[in-house]
């Protein structure tokens, strides 16, 4: 075969003979079926992959769902994602099956069972991954996967719908500058997250651009759970010079936040500003209601169920990576810090500091 020609494609005894193993035991492979060694289930695989098995057209041997497999499936943000899922999944008249995992990295091994069984026109993982070989058995079959908020870097050939977080996080930060903030501290996610890395850069950033030192105690590490911002709110708060304002990463950390301000007397805004990021229904319910950036979580719902879809066609997307925008949207806990410095500019800090 010359350079740049398409590989051939196998049949499946073609298959079968270059593995060693019977047609059958590839028919199990295919179909998802047990009773084949993991050993022998990643060669049929790869073979697959490599010889590009000559399947016959994905539309009538496909299911009209949207398999979707998400991250603490029970948390705000989950729940927001999958209803933007499945809401124009039913304009498109295709149905959904959701299942949850506890690590963002492996989901559980009889997961790629079922959704083999199921034959689904598309997989959307929201803030979780998969492993190669799981990937590699959703390839050998044509069903097409698309990451949501990606916890880490995707694959090149992996189609992946995120946030802004670094612009999102510099704006909040860049919020509580103007406001005359200098003493700022940061709850952020864990450090192999892509969002909570993001966002603590792009805290950095803000605090560089006006020459504000970073105190390293005002960085804490959390999780993006509400036990985080309660946790580490409160050795924030109980330190001998508190910060007089706290971005929380996530908006459940920001009303962990809220807690131990609350537990220990602290007023917000009045004696602490808190910003949290994500913009969650919640956020609009807080009292006070919750400074935030804006996460277009429905946007990004519905751009992976339209990526989904169209490669379910093998019509391929126009990118292979999008950042959706984030807003800076200013409610009532954020003010000035409690010393009374009056509002400045961000250049004039700038200005100031030279």
């Amino acid at each position: 075969m010359t350079s740049g020609e398409p590989a051939t494609r196998a049949t499946l005894a073609e298959v079968a003979a270059l593995a060693d193993v019977s047609i059958s035991t590839v028919s199990k492979v295919l179909n998802g079926r047990g009773g084949v060694s993991e050993e022998t289930r990643a060669r049929i695989e790869a073979l697959l992959q490599d010889h590009q098995y000559n399947r016959r057209s994905p539309g009538p041997n496909h299911a009209p769902l949207i398999e979707v497999l998400c991250f603490e499936i029970a948390s705000s943000w989950a729940a927001e994602a999958i209803a933007g899922i499945e809401r124009l999944a039913r304009e498109h008249g295709v149905g959904m099956v959701v299942s949850g995992t506890n690590d963002r990295r492996k989901p559980d091994l009889d997961w790629i069972e079922g959704v083999l069984n199921r034959r689904p026109l598309g997989v959307i993982l929201v803030a979780c991954n998969l492993l190669d070989a799981q990937q590699r058995q959703l390839r050998s079959r044509s069903i097409p996967f698309v990451m949501l908020d990606p916890t880490e870097q995707p694959a090149s050939d992996v189609p992946s719908i995120g946030s802004a977080d670094w612009s999102g996080a510099y704006a909040a930060t860049r919020h509580l500058i103007e406001l005359g903030h200098r003493e700022i501290a940061i709850i952020t996610g864990p450090e192999d997250m892509m969002a909570a890395t993001a966002r603590l850069s792009g805290f950095r950033a803000a605090l560089e651009a006006a020459r504000i030192p970073l105190d390293p105690k005002y960085v804490r590490r959390g999780e993006f759970h509400h036990s985080d911002g309660l946790t580490e709110g409160r050795a924030l708060l109980s330190m001998p010079l508190p910060p007089t304002a706290i971005f929380a990463s996530s908006d459940v950390q920001a009303l962990g936040v809220y807690e131990a301000a609350r537990a220990l007397g602290v007023a917000i805004p009045s004696e602490l500003s808190v910003v949290g990021f994500d913009d969650l229904k919640i956020a609009r319910w807080a009292g006070p209601a919750l400074t935030t950036i804006r996460v277009p979580i429905a946007e990004m719902a519905e751009q992976a169920v339209h990526v989904v879809l169209n490669l379910a066609q093998e019509r391929a997307p126009a990118f292979s990576r999008i950042d959706m925008a984030t807003t800076l949207v200013v409610r009532d806990s954020t003010d000035v810090p409690p010393i009374g410095t009056a509002k400045v500019s961000f250049t004039q800090l700038k200005l100031d500091a030279i």
